[in-house]
């Protein structure tokens, strides 16, 4: 399977099934998707056999031009470069069946926070009306399952989470203290971080989290007054002067690297792109600004007419991206970072991040629920931190799902890039994981092309350079 498509003046013909990505010219972009029934056989078709199909078509071009891209695509085709076939269908059943470890905690440190972010998933940190902090005992009990249920594997991952997670701080230093107590003995490794939305940041604060943690998620939306609509404290007052000199300086502090600023776009900002290059002027380098999720009757909501404004949004801060690293002035935009030549295995590229089986998320309680999107619907508790796992049967769904459960994903160029997307997502908006929410689909699949282009573009320069 191919997926042809133009973006920025760059004709991109993508073979899904080897990830192979070719920028082509006029004809051999023309003449592809023309050509690929003639590859769907076992064997590879002859030379005579794609020429002349080839110049059966009416194209605008001579016939030496014709017979030689014709030729070109075979050559690919014959280097297992274009229209290669799928091999990991049939290999899926032995990986669905497998027994999965669990590599990484999301620990709900604070049901509680000390914003009231209009759009929060969490409802301002309540998690469904119940309100707590985790004790230092739940959370040792959490990294003691964590260590227990992770089998051979040596590196392991541990979110600090809320609500705020800075409102239970102690607990969190006490908790990365007991875990390296743990690393030695074990033979494992943590890797700690934090999602803050910064309001309590400072510098001891700070210097801890430097030492411990790899990576540190500063939640800001962007533009200042887009921010203080959607993230204003309790009281209605806006967050963006307390947060950007601290995040300002965690950046800096952090060398640009190992950080995030991540944002949320709603119906009431669809130019997004200016709220990613503002956060670029205030000299972010790592940047993240994503669609929101929520229920149609929510006034901020993604709607089906927002989508082709949004496409071209990407589109435009895709340009831009170019334009400023030409100038000196780059920065990272998280959806679009892409890796064509490595990246994830295969497998965790067929059924994405792992949600209910490596990943689970951890109340103050001490309860386990699939991810933190879960938390609070009792129908998806798995188990607790002492007990284990006791619902099987949700991990074994979790376990299962992958590109080929999901019919609008089987045949689609994207599925190796987004492995099917929010499991989350999918079961709130269509009542199973297996199902797919179209609107974050759509813009996927956007995202996935701009960023092959601006893999294409940056390659452009450098051999310019």
């Amino acid at each position: 399977m191919i997926h042809c498509f133009e973006n920025n003046g760059y004709k991109i013909i993508m073979d899904v099934e080897s990830g192979g990505v070719h920028v082509a010219d006029d004809i051999v972009y023309r003449l592809a998707p023309l050509l690929e029934p003639l590859f769907d056989k076992a064997d590879l078709p002859s030379e005579e056999e794609v020429t002349a199909k080839a110049e059966s078509f009416d194209l605008p071009f001579e016939k030496q031009q014709i017979r030689e891209g014709a030729l070109e695509i075979l050559e690919l085709a014959r280097e297992g470069m274009l229209y290669t076939k799928d091999i990991y269908k049939e290999a899926i059943e032995g990986f669905q069946n497998r027994q999965p470890v669990v590599k990484a905690l999301c620990l709900h440190v604070a049901h509680d926070c000390n914003l009231a972010c209009k759009y929060c998933f969490a409802e301002e940190g309540e998690y469904h009306g119940r309100r707590a902090i985790m004790s230092l005992e739940v959370g040792k009990k959490a990294l003691d399952f964590l260590v227990a249920s992770s089998g051979m594997r040596t590196n392991l991952e541990v979110d600090f989470f809320g609500g705020e997670p800075l409102m239970n701080w102690d607990v969190v230093k006490e908790l990365v203290a007991y875990g390296r107590s743990l690393e030695g003995a074990h033979n494992k490794k943590f890797r700690f971080t934090l999602t803050t939305n910064g309001i309590l940041l400072n510098d001891d604060i700070l210097e801890f989290a430097n030492r411990e943690m790899s990576n540190i998620v500063l939640s800001i939306d962007g533009r200042k007054e887009v921010n203080d609509h959607m993230r204003p404290h309790r009281g209605g007052q806006g967050s963006y002067d307390t947060i950007v000199p601290k995040f300002q300086k965690v950046a800096q502090s952090r060398d640009q690297m190992n950080y995030y600023v991540r944002g949320t776009y709603t119906h009431y900002n669809t130019d997004f792109a200016e709220d990613v290059l503002h956060l670029a002027d205030l000299g972010f380098k790592q940047i993240s600004v994503e669609p929101v999720v929520a229920e149609d009757s929510e006034a901020y909501a993604l709607r089906a007419e927002d989508v082709p404004i949004l496409e071209k949004e990407y589109d435009r801060l895709a340009k831009e991206m170019i334009k400023r690293r030409k100038e000196g002035n780059g920065f990272n935009f998280f959806h679009f970072m892409i890796d064509l030549e490595g990246g994830p295995c295969v497998y965790k590229r067929l059924s994405g991040c792992g949600s209910g089986t490596e990943y689970l998320a951890v109340t103050p309680w001490g309860d386990l629920y699939p991810c933190h999107q879960f938390v609070g619907q009792e129908e998806f508790c798995l188990g607790n931190v002492e007990e284990g796992i006791k619902r099987k049967d949700l991990t074994q769904e979790f376990s299962k799902c992958n590109v080929y459960t999901k019919e609008s994903c089987k045949n689609c160029f994207a599925k190796y890039y987004c492995s099917g997307g929010c499991m989350a997502n999918s079961q709130h908006f269509t009542g199973s994981v297996n199902g797919t929410y179209e609107i974050g689909c759509q813009l996927q699949k956007k995202r996935i092309e701009c960023a092959i282009m601006l893999q294409a573009a940056y390659a452009d320069m450098e051999q310019d350079a």
